[in-house]
């Protein structure tokens, strides 16, 4: 069955089965504040509709090596509480391209001064 991505109104437990991680994990993204949402009778967290986006998006930017403040400023510029556009995530990933660009240069950088005796030529950049 396919996950519908835009629904409104999961729980924390909703959340972690659709996306297979841990309820855990939905509780600390949402306490970092990575993961807009509401409290309703019982004090139980209600998400909006664009939570399995954004966590996806963590997801996939915890896999590059993104740090928390870096994966916040890119859902930041996200609209609250709704999905996404096609626009919003491109927009998204341009920015993401670069913060991973630049951290590649810096990579390439320190290899090159690790290693001098190779010129910086010897490592292919993609």
């Amino acid at each position: 069955m396919e996950t519908e991505w835009h629904v409104a109104g999961l729980t924390v437990g909703q959340v972690a089965e659709r996306m297979k991680i841990a309820p855990s994990a939905v509780r600390w993204y949402a306490d970092q504040g990575l993961l807009p949402h509401e409290r309703v009778a019982g004090n139980q967290r209600r998400f909006f509709a664009d939570v399995l986006c954004r966590v996806a998006m963590i997801r996939a930017a915890q896999r590059v090596g993104l740090s928390l403040g870096e994966i916040r400023v890119a859902l930041d510029a996200l609209p609250p509480r709704q999905p996404p556009t096609r626009q919003d995530w491109e927009r998204l990933a341009a920015g993401l391209r670069e913060v991973l660009n630049a951290r590649i240069d810096e990579m390439f950088a320190l290899l090159d001064a690790m290693t001098p005796q190779h010129p910086a030529s010897a490592y292919p950049r993609g």
